[in-house]
């Protein structure tokens, strides 16, 4: 069965070359094995790396990542479309894994959660800990874009993904598959380490200002169940909570502002708890370090509502 990796790539020469010879390395006949990357637009290498690694390179100037993957989708012949992000490194066995996976006539998708880098700080240990461990092959109600695969007749069917996001689009992907009656099942073999994740809490938060662009708009499109809507209403509870609780006090109401502001202490103390329920063996530094994550993280979320992040904003924090 034929692979056809897409890898959407700007700027990113060294990441994109430990990408490419990840897959290359892979476990499963080269011949039955493409790599596509889309450039858009780099001035650092990252076609020539890419070239030098094995890849095939085809350069765009889309405007989304959603739409950088469709064009290379479009030119892919293999019957398996393998999304991963430039900044990520596969497993050995990830392509045998992921055609084993997607010989069951009713699964569409299959991938894992992405695992932080080998040495990461505080900062990236926190982020890797709100990913829900997998330790056995299970149906989910989405993955990642960054460590995904799916059968291109499938793909190919439900238009791709949604060129017009800039965030969240695989969100709406795997919703799109769901509600078409397909089935998406990850599997631990899908290893994949995440380069990319925020090293700083200014990373975290200019992060999380642009992914949650986006959130709500997609959210509100899939399954309308609580597990499903809760992404969306934590930050719609949050910033209402803040700006009710600022206008209360300018009213002259500071213990219903308080009240309010109390809320989002709340919701921020739950995040952090199931960090630290991840992490072994939690020390009393792990709680500061969890909730001063869970404090910009929720925050991001909520002011996404009002501010437009920019990935150049993101990337450069």
């Amino acid at each position: 069965m034929k692979v056809s990796f897409v890898i959407p790539v700007k700027d990113a020469a060294d990441y994109v070359r430990r990408c490419v010879a990840s897959i290359v390395a892979n476990d499963y006949p080269r011949d039955q094995v493409e790599v596509l990357v889309i450039d858009n637009e780099s001035r650092d290498g990252s076609s020539q790396a890419a070239a030098d690694a094995g890849a095939t390179v085809y350069r765009s100037s889309a405007a989304s990542v959603a739409e950088l993957r469709n064009e290379a989708a479009r030119r892919a012949r293999g019957s398996i479309l393998a999304f991963v992000d430039a900044d990520h490194e596969i497993d050995r066995q990830w392509i045998k894994t992921a055609v084993d996976v997607l010989s069951s006539a009713d699964v569409a998708a299959t991938g894992a959660p992405c695992q932080t880098e080998p040495s990461p700080n505080w900062v990236q240990r926190q982020y890797d800990a709100l990913r829900s461990p997998l330790e056995r092959r299970q149906e989910v109600q989405w993955l990642g874009s960054g460590n995904l695969a799916v059968k291109k007749k499938v793909f190919d069917s439900i238009g791709g993904f949604d060129a017009h996001l800039t965030a969240c689009e695989d969100v709406d992907l795997c919703n799109r598959l769901r509600l078409a009656g397909h089935r998406i099942v990850a599997d631990p073999g899908m290893r994949n380490i995440h380069y990319g994740d925020p090293k700083t809490l200014k990373a975290l938060f200019y992060g999380e200002l642009w992914r949650g662009r986006d959130n709500v708009k997609v959210t509100f499109r899939g399954p309308k169940t609580f597990r499903e809507l809760r992404s969306a209403l934590i930050p719609i509870v949050d910033l209402v909570a803040l700006v009710g609780g600022a206008l209360l006090l300018v009213l002259g109401y500071p213990l219903l502002a308080a009240a309010c502001w109390l809320a989002v202490l709340v919701l921020i103390a739950v995040r952090a708890a199931i960090i630290l329920r991840r992490l072994p063996n939690p020390s009393l530094n792990d709680v500061g370090q969890a909730l001063a994550f869970a404090t910009v993280f929720d925050l991001a979320k909520a002011l996404a509502l009002l501010a437009r992040g920019s990935h150049r904003a993101r990337r450069s924090n």
